[in-house]
């Protein structure tokens, strides 16, 4: 039975769904947002946390188009911590806690309030195609709901398979329905599926830990932003002083190893229950005992949940063993001898379509007007989904008004490397950012996504004409101090050299923008334009370095790989990349760098060692 006619139906209520419904709506899309439970719109199944390395600058690259994420962390957010400090600024990145039934609690009221957006609590089971284009969708409920644009984003809910030791039954996430028939749609249609798996700890209740035999974990003063319109607006930093909470460290031990092994054959994974494959990155304990063997501890991070909850999440203790198993591993490591586990942990397997199946738009080749964003696409965490979500829910919107499409650049964005690397690479194991996924590090970092996004969000409508102005007038003052500390002059003595030398000149060797004062030279009173022309002057020679490498590598394509190469006597690769460059023996470096998990850095190693670099 015909009830409605949207412009744009969402598919799904989790991170990718929700960037993805709220920019198609604010694109002015009439857009429906079909869930199993209105309630758990934004839920954070896993770690309750938002960013990390990479991960945090696609969050604000989301807040530049004009996304959610980044505004709801830096509202929900308990504890802040910029990563990578000890490296330079191109790979710092910001992440933080959550209290994670706030954060589901903003998200789901944020949705609630779009203007043209419709919350929809039914499953859709079917969806409707004419002449290779969507035109509807159905639901469990008998419903159909015409609509010209359909985005997929059912995470680890299609058909998905809980697994506990050697209990086993369907879930989307633990004590969830998992959606069963939408994969008959794919089938009926020619779509292949993959089977991936992924995990999460058991849930620990904090009145039973020792925190007096912990490490702490504090958060960082001043905090660091994700979002460039929450208070102070124009920035990414919180004022100093502000209210965080404690996260803890502590530390397997050779007995919770050895509770492992002994058990090994009763978890999901080495007892041959789990098929699918698990992500690499975020692996479980059970696999990081069997392959790193020689390592007698394994860090583990312990971090709340909520201010106004018990719960404390087990960063690192991820495993599918039975749940009396669970309970004596937990109890061997320091600060846990009498811990209650109030949920257990478990692992889940579900159905994800190779996303090689679509274009960079994130819409399929074979259905116009099908998208597809999230974990269903392969990837693994919340911010890679809320990405591909952004980007799926613009291009539907644009597919619903007969527009143009938008394509993000791997040289303007993480977005855009992650959905490069997925739409022609595909996937072989769960897919996670990483800075070194990237050949534009040093120009896409954490502190710019503002700056070499804002005119897409604007441009699109996700912006509004006062944000985009204030972008614009912090962007044209940036120009004019980096114009003026170039062409400026002062006398000084570098080490044994005395001569004129310009700011700028300064900046790049041991000089701050602060030690300008020095020399009578006045510098930026805005906090983000200082930073931003400091950084902008230090690493403008790298990154005309960067591009010239970049040039250099597109070049050395055709370069020819020695039949007999030993790749275990290349420096530099990651244990990843010899894994595949083994399997695949690729003929020349082009063939090489189109294989899942081989990053320009790779790549760069490779070159380096074959003598084709300077």
């Amino acid at each position: 039975m015909l009830v409605d006619e949207f412009d744009v139906v969402v598919i799904g209520g989790g991170h990718a769904g929700i960037e993805a419904a709220l920019a198609s709506a604010r694109m002015g899309a009439k857009t429906a947002m079909f869930v199993l439970n209105a309630d758990t719109i934004g839920q954070m199944s896993c770690n309750p946390a938002i960013g990390g390395v990479a991960k945090g600058i696609v969050v604000r690259e989301i807040d530049a188009l004009g996304g959610e994420m980044g505004k709801a962390i830096d509202t929900t957010g308990i504890q802040f911590k910029m990563l990578n400090t000890r490296k330079g600024k191109a790979v710092w990145s910001p992440r933080a806690q959550a209290d994670k039934k706030r954060y589901r609690e903003y998200m789901k009221r944020v949705c609630e309030q779009q203007e043209n957006l419709y919350i929809k609590q039914d499953e859709v089971v079917d969806i409707v195609v004419e002449n290779d284009r969507v035109v509807a969708v159905r639901t469990r409920l008998g419903l159909e709901y015409k609509t010209k644009a359909v985005v997929v984003t059912t995470g680890t809910f299609l058909n998905g398979v809980i697994y506990i030791g050697d209990k086993t039954f369907p879930a989307g996430r633990a004590w969830e329905p998992s959606s069963k028939d939408l994969s008959q749609f794919y089938k009926r249609h020619g779509f292949p599926l993959l089977r991936f798996k992924t995990g999460t700890p058991a849930r620990l209740d904090g009145r039973t830990i020792d925190y007096s035999v912990l490490e702490p974990a504090p958060g960082d003063d001043p905090p660091p932003k994700f979002s460039f319109w929450t208070e102070p607006m124009g920035s990414y930093w919180f004022p100093p002083g502000k209210e965080q909470v404690l996260c803890w460290i502590t530390y397997t031990t050779p007995k919770t190893h050895e509770i492992i092994r002994k058990n090994l054959h009763r978890t999901a994974l080495y007892g041959g229950l789990i098929k699918g494959i698990g992500p690499r990155y975020c692996p479980s304990i059970e696999d990081k005992v069997v392959k790193f063997a020689d390592k007698d501890r394994h860090q583990v991070f312990l971090e709340p949940e909520g201010l106004d909850t018990i719960e404390v999440y087990p960063n690192g203790l991820s495993t599918s063993l039975p749940e009396e198993v669970q309970w004596e591993l937990y109890r061997s490591i320091p600060g846990l001898e009498k811990v209650e586990l109030i949920r257990p942990a478990y692992a889940i397997e579900y159905d994800v379509v190779p996303p090689t199946e679509l274009y960079p738009t994130l819409e399929t080749k074979k259905i116009r007007g099908l998208f597809h964003a999230g974990n269903f696409n392969g990837t693994t965490g919340y911010e890679e989904a809320a990405g591909q979500g952004i980007l799926a829910g613009i291009n539907a919107a644009l597919r619903a008004m007969g527009k143009e499409p938008i394509y993000l650049r791997r040289d303007e964005s993480y977005i855009g490397i992650m959905v490069d690397d997925l739409t022609t690479k595909g996937v072989t194991e769960p897919y996670r950012l990483f800075t070194s996924r990237s050949e534009y590090r040093l120009y896409l970092r954490q502190d710019n996504a503002i700056l070499r996004l804002a005119h897409i969000g604007r441009n699109l409508g996700l912006l509004s004409e006062d944000q985009y102005r204030m972008v614009k007038e912090l962007k044209e003052e940036i120009q004019r101090w980096i114009e003026f500390y170039k062409s400026a002059r002062v006398v000084v003595a570098v080490g044994s050299d005395t001569r004129p030398y310009t700011p700028s000149q300064l900046l790049t060797s041991q000089y701050t923008l602060e030690d300008l004062t020095r020399w009578g030279f006045e510098i930026p009173s805005h906090p983000y334009v200082r930073e931003e022309v400091e950084i902008e002057l230090k690493y403008e020679p790298y990154i005309e370095r960067e591009k010239k490498l970049n040039e250099k590598l597109k070049k050395l394509e055709d370069t020819v790989i020695p039949e007999d190469i030993d790749y275990d006597k290349v420096p530099g690769l990651t244990t990843e990349a010899r894994e595949k460059l083994k399997k695949f023996r690729p003929i020349t470096v082009g063939q090489a760098s189109r294989i899942d998990g081989i990053t320009p850095a790779a790549i760069t190693a490779l070159l380096a060692y074959l003598g084709k670099l300077d």
